[in-house]
């Protein structure tokens, strides 16, 4: 069994179904080169749906729900790449994250939110891989009402 899979299976993770994305008009990852490139996702259950609870983080949700939808948000980065890229021991570096939340108006917490993504990333991938550059931002709004949306890129073995 290849390491990273054999990670998660140590880790009891179960990666979820990639989200559904046939009736939108972009991919949900983009290989160029040496890159992967993902597009922004939202969190989502074992079956590819949107996850719940939705809302503002700092508002109708805590920052430790915030927290685990971007935790969410991780395990649909991995399976996009595992749909993608056939296998996750491809990945030879996590390049960035660019985390959004969507925030109540004065919740500045960010960077907490989308330690539940890059925690993750950290656990399955361990710091030599998964160490990656990040921003953490606030949004007015996202998409679905959604409490967290990322994008990642990472580069692999050709």
């Amino acid at each position: 069994m290849a390491e990273i899979e054999q990670r998660l299976q140590d880790l009891g993770i179960t990666l979820p179904q990639p989200m559904n994305t046939a009736s939108l008009p972009f991919e949900l990852s983009r290989t160029v080169g040496d890159r992967a490139i993902l597009s922004g996702h939202v969190p989502i259950a074992t079956d590819g749906s949107i996850a719940k609870p939705l809302g503002k983080v700092g508002g109708q949700l805590t920052p430790e729900q915030g927290y685990e939808a971007a935790r969410q948000v991780g395990l649909g980065l991995i399976a996009t790449l595992k749909a993608s890229l056939g296998d996750l021991d491809r990945i030879v570096e996590w390049v960035r994250l660019f985390g959004m939340v969507n925030a109540a108006p004065g919740f500045n917490a960010l960077p907490g939110v989308i330690n539940g993504c890059s925690d993750l990333i950290l656990e399955v991938f361990g710091s030599e891989i998964g160490a990656h550059a990040r921003s953490a931002v606030g949004m007015a709004a996202l998409p679905f009402d959604v409490p967290v949306e990322i994008e990642a890129e990472v580069r692999i073995h050709t």
